[in-house]
Parts: structure tokens; C-alpha cells; sequence
């Protein structure tokens, strides 16, 4: 009798073992609710365009100046966001990451007043084969009232054609590249940025600061723009920049 106790005992202990190796208990992570930032009414809505391997100072730094200007009085102020054709985070070509705020793709966007195209790693190869993207930016041209561009962000500008007939710069050592590239484009040297109707394109790097002071001087004046730039400790006049401004109609 204890032999067949045993045995009984044996086998329930087999058969559990059976069944909790057979059905695993499983838990789904729940997904997140994507949340995307409050744009305040009555402001600027400004959309900076990311992708993989943009770099760090074109984006930041117009990011910067324009974002201080919800600290000023008596103007109409900016709301700055990114947006790029992704949820994921997108890595910055010096390895900084950031998730964006919009996805073109699948988002309902704001209606964007000034989009900013930072440079990125391939805005000379293959950055300008992504249809989609070249499409996003034509389709903002529409409405936007101000288009801008820092370092080789000028090349998608270009590839998207919203710089035909008109006068626009780079990054200095990549404007031959560009001429040869567009070679119907009027691309200037020795200027940091040039402003031709609602396009602004900048030498890039640190000198981006200078040509996002010199849009707040165009909207704000000059008293507003000198307090951005002491705000960020940024010695700012603008009769000391190298730029060219092409008169209007």
C-alpha cells in the first residue's frame, strides 16, 4: 500500500511539472499612450525636422534662441517642437538621443509657421533619395511663413525645389558641392546666412545662433533680440555678421 502511495505521490509531482512547463504564465507589457507636447495659442508653431544622424549644434541652437522667447514680454512667442518619420528615439550624429515629438507619418500635425531643417550626417546622399521626406517638407513650404535651414540642411531645400530662384549659402566647405549638385542655384560665399523672401539658409554650426537672432530681429526687433541673445550670453549685432538679405518686391 505505501509502495502504491508513493507511486501515486510520483506521478502527481511528474504531471504538475507537465502542465506548468507546458502553459507558462505570460504577462503583456502594456503600451503607452503616446503624449505629445501642449502648443500654446496665439504663437509661432515651429517644427524642427530630425532624422538620424543630425548633429547637435544645428538643431540646438536656433532650439535654444527660439524657445526663450516665451520668456519675453508683449510678443508672440514660439512653440518649438521636432518631428521626424519615427516614435523611436532618433540618435544625433555626436550620440545624443531624442525622442521626437511628432511622427509626419502617422501624426495629425499643427500647422507648422516656420520649419527649421537642421543638417544631418547624409543631407548629401541618401537623406536626399527619402521621397517621403522631400514630400513633408514641400507639403510645410505651403503654409509655412518662414522656411530655414542650417549647414547642409540647404540640400534638402534644394532637392525639395523651394530654393529655386532664389539666393540661399551652406556650409562653407560643401557650397562647390552644392553648386555642382544644383548647378541652376544662386549660392553665395563668405556670408553666414542669407535671407531671399521666406527662406533662410545658414553657414551652420555655431553661427546657426546668428541666423535665429537675426529671424527674431526680423519678427521681434532688435531690443527683443539683443535680450535673447544676452539671455544665452551671446554677443549679437547684427551690422557684425556677414550676411546678405534680399530686398523684397
Amino acid at each position: 500500500m505505501k509502495n502504491i502511495l508513493l507511486l501515486w505521490l510520483v506521478l502527481s509531482l511528474a504531471a504538475c511539472q507537465h502542465t506548468t512547463e507546458k502553459e507558462p504564465i505570460t504577462s503583456t507589457p502594456e503600451k503607452k499612450e503616446k503624449t505629445f507636447p501642449v502648443l500654446e495659442p496665439n504663437r509661432y508653431n515651429v517644427g524642427f525636422l530630425i532624422m538620424e544622424g543630425v548633429y547637435n549644434t544645428e538643431l540646438t541652437a536656433p532650439f535654444d534662441i527660439f524657445q526663450h522667447t516665451i520668456f519675453r514680454k508683449n510678443i508672440k512667442p514660439m512653440n518649438v517642437f521636432t518631428v521626424a518619420d519615427t516614435d523611436d528615439p532618433i540618435v544625433t550624429f555626436e550620440g545624443m538621443r531624442i525622442l521626437p515629438d511628432f511622427n509626419y507619418k502617422t501624426d495629425s500635425l499643427p500647422k507648422i509657421d516656420i520649419l527649421v531643417v537642421p543638417s544631418a550626417e547624409h543631407h548629401l546622399d541618401t537623406d536626399l533619395e527619402n521621397e517621403e521626406m522631400i514630400a513633408f517638407v514641400q507639403k510645410v513650404d505651403k503654409e509655412a511663413q518662414f522656411v530655414t535651414s542650417h549647414c547642409d540642411g540647404a540640400f534638402v531645400l534644394a532637392k525639395a525645389g523651394l530654393l529655386d530662384g532664389s539666393v540661399s549659402t551652406t556650409f562653407p566647405s560643401d557650397i562647390d558641392a552644392m553648386r555642382e549638385m544644383f548647378p541652376d542655384l544662386d549660392v553665395r560665399k563668405d556670408v553666414l546666412f542669407v535671407h531671399d523672401g521666406k527662406y533662410i539658409t545658414s553657414a551652420g554650426g555655431a553661427k546657426s545662433f546668428e541666423a535665429a537672432l537675426y529671424l527674431c530681429e526680423y519678427l521681434y526687433g532688435k531690443e527683443i533680440t539683443q535680450s535673447l541673445a544676452g539671455g544665452l550670453v551671446i554677443d549679437w549685432n547684427l551690422d557684425d555678421v556677414p550676411h546678405l538679405v534680399i530686398a523684397e518686391d
